[in-house]
């Protein structure tokens, strides 16, 4: 950590590693904070933390998450953080970013030629003053071993998940995630935004009454017909403006929500797959699975016994 730190980039993937320890009752993670010195550290919100260890003690480390926040704007300090990164990364298995801590990790110069994520406010200036990274603004993360690089704040605890999951299994990262009351990401294509909020900051005009009317109706008819129809558009028109808009397909983005809102359900009790599936549109059960394993990579039955649900 470092002075003007944002603190959810920092406590967001250490409770998630620390609660890997507490529920399979092991040391699986041994957390070290260090800091350029082992002065107080205050934060962008003005808390004070104490690190363990100074740069100059430490080491070496198996993985290094390093947060963001505004002090890593200021010079002085990006430079401190960015060296102490360079001289640990040839003996460290895996370099992690949240947020803006990109802007150190990046200087480096270790991500030269990669793609990296980060907040999608500072995705336009992390391009220019990183233009030999590939930044990508539309993902929750990326992996690019072993470099692995997350979005904005929240979206450092869904890469640390999938990083409990790639140690020890999705058997723990599942129950991290249900203790914690927040979803299991997954790598690979993952918006940066929930699908309902995405659609909603981005609706305009004929959209903004669809984006409030979507998400209640689930089980109903949603083809193209029936939304453009909804939105007094012919369907060819409808199609075309709604994926310019979004980037999608209007049958793409409504799987998308009847997905999120049954991974809901399944932390519900007295629901079953069949139950849940039917709930929110889909035409069979194994229509329903085959498109759950296919964006969250597992089966629903699986993430389901995780919350006490049968299949």
């Amino acid at each position: 950590m470092f002075n003007g730190l944002t603190m959810l980039d920092f406590v967001g993937p250490f409770e998630v590693f620390a609660m890997a320890n507490t529920l399979s009752k092991a040391s699986l993670y041994e957390l070290i904070v260090v800091a350029p010195s082992e002065d107080p550290i205050v934060s962008d919100s003005g808390v004070r933390l104490l690190p363990y260890e100074a740069f100059g003690g430490s080491g070496p480390f198996d993985t290094i998450v390093t947060p963001g926040g505004p002090g890593l704007r200021i010079p002085e300090t990006n430079a401190a953080v960015a060296q102490w990164l360079k001289a640990q990364a040839p003996h460290t298995r895996r370099m992690v970013s949240v947020c803006t801590g990109l802007f150190a990790l990046a200087a480096t110069g270790l991500l030269d030629g990669r793609r990296a994520a980060t907040h999608w406010h500072h995705a336009h200036d992390a391009a220019q003053q990183f233009p030999s990274v590939g930044i990508d603004a539309s993902v929750l993360y990326l992996e690019d071993p072993p470099f692995f690089t997350s979005a904005g704040i929240t979206a450092g605890v869904d890469l640390a998940l999938a990083l409990v999951e790639k140690d020890h299994g999705p058997a723990l990262s599942l129950a991290v995630a249900r203790m914690l009351v927040v979803y299991l990401k997954r790598p690979g294509g993952q918006l940066q935004f929930s699908e309902p909020l995405r659609f909603q900051t981005r609706a305009r005009d004929k959209f903004a009454d669809l984006a409030a009317w979507l998400p209640g109706h689930l089980a109903q008819d949603l083809s193209v017909e029936t939304l453009a129809r909804r939105a007094n558009m012919s369907q060819r028109h409808f199609a075309r403006s709604f994926k310019n808009i979004f980037g999608v397909p209007a049958g793409h983005y409504v799987e998308g929500l009847r997905l999120e809102a049954a991974r809901e359900r399944l932390g519900a009790p007295n629901q079953t797959i069949d139950s849940i599936s039917l709930s929110v549109g889909f035409r069979s059960a194994d229509v329903f699975r085959r498109a759950f394993e296919r964006r969250f990579g597992v089966s629903p039955s699986m993430y389901g016994r995780h919350f006490g649900i049968g299949a």
